[in-house]
């Protein structure tokens, strides 16, 4: 039982793996995710900041991992276009683009005020 568990680690990091070589996207979303935390570290947040800065990222992170499963699964199963599958596509980049426009703002109230102190 344990050795499943492990595997499915394997899995799951492989899932990751894909989702960096393959994705423009995902790999851009990790290059901001990378400014955030070195930004929170700058500026030492506090904990609660901490805490939401790294629940959007992980929101970011899985919505656009879950937007390209449901591609892939799409294009396997309707290689051509098919409307449907067009408009569930972009009903999928719209919750990753719905998620990234919340990241924005969480990010905007939370550094723009540590930002705005440094030329205060």
């Amino acid at each position: 039982m344990l050795d499943k568990k492990i595997r499915s680690f394997g899995y799951a990091f492989k899932g990751i793996r894909i989702a960096w070589q393959e994705e423009f996207n995902f790999r851009f979303e990790v290059v901001c995710m990378l400014v955030a935390l070195a930004a929170a570290w700058f500026f030492r947040i506090p904990q609660d900041e901490w805490l939401i800065v790294l629940f959007i990222i992980g929101f970011v992170l899985t919505a656009e991992t879950f937007n390209t499963a449901l591609e892939e699964l799409c294009d396997k199963f309707s290689p051509t276009h098919d409307p449907h599958i067009a408009k569930i596509k972009d009903l999928s980049a719209g919750a990753v683009f719905i998620a990234s426009i919340a990241a924005f703002v969480v990010g905007c109230i939370i550094f723009v005020p540590h930002i705005l102190a440094l030329f205060a």
